[in-house]
């Protein structure tokens, strides 16, 4: 039996890199798994990825029409849900003197407002026990030239955990932040410039950056009972990063 046998998952902008990947994982534990992106194109190719027990939404996590309809579909189709990994998410580096309204407001609209109505929407098919969990970033703590939108943003998802869980503890949801450092996934390929590559794994003690497989574990800890006795905290998963 999988560690998340019979469990309901939702995993948003899940259909590439570290939430793609901990979806597959999740299906692979036992769990029946909710995936949303926001072109239907992607949805396609990640739910034949996963192969079964996945139910992909088109969807956007800034949109509240989206995810009034993701829930809806949720309920109707699995009556509940054990488990919110919300990934959607964006990240640009932009340095100071660049930066504009729209970076601001994009960023924030996703990383923190998305991720806001995507919990607060989520919590009435939850069920009391069930484990929610965000991605964070190592940028909030190391301060990378370039990224403090994408930073500041990622910062206000550690606020979120400690007082949800606080808000949450009568029904026993844990809310935790998973947080990666530099991760080979199809995001950073867009944003990142070959220098810029070398330059992170160059702060990694291994030498190389983290594979989205690596994270997806961590993920399957947060999500499990494995993680029972953890709550509210930032878990970092970058190789050490962080840490020198």
């Amino acid at each position: 039996m999988g560690k998340l046998e019979g469990k309901v998952a939702v995993v948003t902008g899940g259909s590439s890199g570290m939430a793609l990947a901990s979806a597959k994982l999740f299906v692979e534990e036992g769990a029946y798994v909710f995936i949303t992106e926001r072109k239907q194109e992607q949805i396609d190719e990640a739910v034949k990825v996963i192969g079964r027990n996945v139910t992909g939404v088109q969807g956007d996590a800034t949109n509240l029409d989206d995810l009034d309809r993701l829930f809806d579909i949720v309920k109707r189709e699995k009556g509940k849900i054990d488990i919110l990994f919300a990934s959607a998410g964006i990240g640009e580096p932009v340095p100071p003197g660049q930066i504009t309204e729209d970076h601001f407001d994009r960023t924030f609209d996703l990383n923190v407002r998305g991720t806001l109505f995507t919990v607060q929407k989520a919590l009435p098919p939850f069920n009391n026990g069930g484990s929610i969990f965000m991605t964070g970033s190592n940028a909030a703590a190391k301060g990378f030239p370039g990224f403090s939108v994408y930073a500041a943003s990622k910062l206000a998802l550690r606020s979120f955990a400690r007082t949800w869980l606080n808000e949450l503890k009568d029904r026993k949801i844990r809310v935790n932040l998973l947080v990666p450092g530099a991760i080979a996934t199809p995001m950073q390929e867009a944003v990142l410039t070959k220098e810029a590559r070398q330059d992170f794994e160059s702060l990694i003690p291994r030498g190389t950056m983290g594979q989205s497989e690596e994270v997806a574990t961590v993920a399957l800890f947060l999500a499990s009972g494995d993680s029972s006795f953890v709550n509210g905290q930032e878990l970092f998963v970058d190789g050490g990063m962080t840490a020198i």
